[in-house]
Parts: C-alpha cells; sequence; structure tokens
C-alpha cells in the first residue's frame, strides 16, 4: 500500500489570492498576527470540545442550596403591588388635571367654532375694505366697533325692520337694497387691541364728518348709506387712521353674552332713569339705576350703553337728567360696559365661574357680534384683552354744535386722538 508521501502530488499546492477592501482606519491600525492565531486557536478548542459534547455527558456538580422560600400567597402578592402603587390622591390629581385640560380645550374650540360662524355672515364689501392680518397678538391693529339702529320685526320697538330680510342686511354689514331701507349707527369705537396694547376711543355718533360719496353730515349716517364697507371708510378718512377689523355688535348676542358672564359691574356717576325706545311698555327698555357700583345683567347693560336722553328719577336727588346728559357721556357708559366685561372674565375671584361655563361662554360670546375676526384671530384677540394693559379710554371731545344738530371736531382733536390710539 503506497504511503502518504507517494500519493501527495508533486511541487507546493496552488493558491487563489484574493485582495480585501480596506476599512476607512486599516492604514492607521498595525498588523496584530498574534490575535489572529488565538482568535484561530479558540475556533478549533471549541470545535473539538463539541464534538467531545457529543460523546460524552458533561459533569454535573452539586451545589448545597439554603432552605427553599414558600411560595407567596394572594393576599401578600396583593400587599405588595399596593405598597408598589402610587398615592391614591396622586391619581386623582392626574386624572383632575387631564379633565381640566379637556374642558379648556372644549372652551376654546366652541369660542373658535362660533368666532368661524359669525365671520362667514360679515358682508363681503365690507371685508374687503379691511386691511388687517389674522395675526393680533404680535402686532396691535385697529378694530371698529359698530353697534347699530336695527331692530329685529318681532320687537315692538318703533323703526324695527320690517322684514326680517331687511333685519339681516343691517345687522351683517349689507348697504340697503332690494327696498330696504338702511339703519343708523348707533356706536362708533375703535379699539386697538394686540402687541400688548388695549386701548379704546370713543366717536360720538353725531360727529360731523365727510361720508364719501354723500357730504358732510352726522357720521353714523354712513352705515344707512353703504352699510359697514362705507362706515370704515368714513372713519378711517375722519381720523387718518387704518381700519384693520370690524365688529358689529348683536343687540340680542350682546344680552345673551352678558348673562352668561353673570353680568357686568360699573360705576354709574349719577343716578340715570330712562326708557329706551319708548320704554318697556312699547317693545323697548326701561332703565333705572342708583349712583355708584351696579351690577346689570345683559337687558340693562344695553339699555346703559343705548341711553341718550335720561328721563327723571324719583326723588329729590340729582340725577343724570339733572345734570346734563350727552354723548361724551353715552360714550363713557359704553366704555365702562367694555371694561366691565373685561373685569368679569380676568378677576381671579370670577375663575371658578368662567372655568365651569366655559364651553357656554365660549360659544355665546362670538354670537354678540358679527365681524371678519375668525377663529385664528379672536382667541388672540381675546388673549390681547386679557393680558393687555388697562389704558383710560378716550372721546372725541367736540368744540361745540355743528350744522343741522351735529357735533363739531376739530381737525387738531382728531389728531391728537390718533396719535394716542396708535402711540406705543
Amino acid at each position: 500500500m503506497p504511503s502518504d508521501d507517494d500519493q501527495r502530488p508533486p511541487g507546493k499546492p496552488e493558491y487563489r489570492v484574493y485582495r480585501s477592501r480596506r476599512g476607512p482606519f486599516s492604514r492607521f491600525r498595525k498588523p496584530d498576527l498574534e490575535s489572529l492565531r488565538k482568535k484561530s486557536q479558540s475556533k478549533q478548542s471549541g470545535a473539538r470540545g463539541t464534538d467531545r459534547g457529543k460523546r460524552e455527558k458533561p459533569p454535573y456538580e452539586v451545589h448545597r442550596q439554603g432552605p427553599v422560600a414558600a411560595p407567596r400567597t394572594a393576599r401578600a402578592r396583593a400587599a405588595e403591588e399596593a405598597a408598589n402603587r402610587p398615592p391614591r390622591w396622586r391619581r386623582w390629581l392626574k386624572w383632575g388635571a387631564i379633565a381640566a385640560f379637556g374642558w379648556m380645550l372644549l372652551s376654546l374650540l366652541a369660542f373658535s367654532v362660533s368666532a368661524q360662524i359669525q365671520s362667514m355672515k360679515l358682508d363681503g364689501d365690507a371685508r374687503d375694505a379691511l386691511q388687517g392680518t389674522p395675526w393680533l397678538l404680535p402686532t396691535a391693529q385697529n378694530i371698529l366697533v359698530i353697534g347699530t339702529d336695527s331692530r329685529s320685526p318681532d320687537t315692538l320697538e318703533p323703526g324695527a325692520a320690517q322684514e326680517e330680510r331687511c333685519y339681516e342686511q343691517q345687522a351683517t354689514g349689507e348697504a340697503p337694497h332690494d327696498g330696504c331701507a338702511g339703519a343708523r349707527a348707533d356706536t362708533l369705537m375703535v379699539v386697538r387691541a394686540g402687541g400688548g396694547q388695549f386701548k379704546k376711543l370713543s366717536i360720538p355718533r353725531d360727529s360731523y364728518a365727510e361720508i364719501p360719496g354723500n357730504g358732510s353730515q352726522k357720521i353714523n349716517a354712513a352705515y344707512a348709506f353703504g352699510g359697514a364697507a362705507l362706515q370704515e371708510r368714513t372713519v378711517s378718512d375722519f381720523l387718518g387712521i387704518p381700519i384693520d377689523h370690524v365688529v358689529i355688535m348683536n343687540f340680542t348676542g350682546f344680552e345673551d353674552f352678558i348673562d352668561a358672564i353673570g353680568g357686568v359691574e360699573v360705576d354709574v356717576p349719577e343716578a340715570l332713569c330712562a326708557d329706551i325706545s319708548g320704554g318697556e311698555a312699547n317693545g323697548g327698555w326701561t332703565i333705572r339705576l342708583k349712583k355708584g357700583d351696579n351690577t346689570l345683567n345683559g337687558e340693562d347693560a344695553l339699555a346703559y350703553a343705548r341711553t341718550r336722553k335720561p328721563s327723571p328719577c324719583p326723588g329729590n336727588g340729582t340725577s343724570a337728567f339733572s345734570q346734563g346728559y350727552d354723548d361724551l357721556d353715552r360714550a363713557a357708559a359704553q366704555q365702562a360696559i367694555m371694561s366691565g366685561i373685561k373685569n368679569r372674565l380676568t378677576s381671579p375671584l370670577r375663575l371658578p365661574y368662567n372655568f365651569i361655563k366655559g364651553p357656554i361662554i365660549g360659544w355665546t360670546a362670538p354670537k354678540a357680534f358679527v365681524s371678519d375676526i375668525g377663529f385664528i384671530a379672536m382667541p388672540q384677540l381675546a388673549l390681547s384683552s386679557v393680558f393687555a394693559g388697562q389704558a383710560e379710554p378716550d372721546v372725541l371731545v367736540p368744540s361745540g354744535p355743528g350744522p343741522a344738530g351735529s357735533l363739531e371736531i376739530p381737525l387738531e382733536e382728531r389728531q391728537r386722538a390718533a396719535r394716542s390710539l396708535e402711540g406705543d
């Protein structure tokens, strides 16, 4: 039988050499032959151990074991789980915080949706005449607040709209058309809000002003001629400032909003008695306010804002009637109501009430007006009014009577008011 040396082919065996790709740091690494030998030896020893394991059973080692613990009872396990569970008050606090956050989110959602619905009602021409942006929080902008003489046909007030479609025209800022008469503006106020500001400037409704296309007359007639669009342009020219947004007050919605926040508190300078639009007996309002602090519900607040000619009050004391009551007093009353609304919403003592009724207030508040301010800008306006400082209200002061029962507002007074309003 030939030996192994006879079967081995002569010469060296042939080898194929493959070039491996270098790693990114291979040029900095020195060859380590010793580690390769150790790896090869460990692999060979591992293979031998595997073969041996197939033939032989591994030895067993016996160790002394301590006493075996008795199995835990269900009561013991429950006690251990109860000990590891967080305290009950923490769980209640956690779920309470989640519920409070959800309630506030619901209030904000109701506010935003209601504001968007109301913004869709504004007349298109009035919207196109505006110059503002929806970003009210970082930059201050001018908002024209208009209260109108429009009244629903289902009331008994003199001057109420004859048809519902005519009332809708007046309430949404449309110019009169299709046989419907226009309504004059009952309240004119410019609010500068945003950028840490919340200032108010009242314009007497009888101010003598140039109305584009209609000559010079009382400024509130612009709304009757051309709706909100013409009123915006007239006020802008009158004060020399841009009008960025518009708010048209809705009497019914205003009352509901005041009632939703629990009324407003105002300081009345003199006792005031008045019959608005013929008084309560004729479908209007009758108001009786004492001197000093008064808490007004929605109906009384609206009547106070609309009072132009007070009546004598019972008794011998002084009253608004005896002291003389004019458009400046009326403008001051309207601003007092706006300040009362702000105080009602921001007072720390009212936080529990406002939190509980948050969704109702959020849904009702935008219904007090029709405006171009939708769901993006409306929460910013609310935040601006809450966090802005309490600026003193301003009212244009006339120099004397003008033509046809109007009030003459000098150019210097208008410029002063505009600078004060837009000054940082």
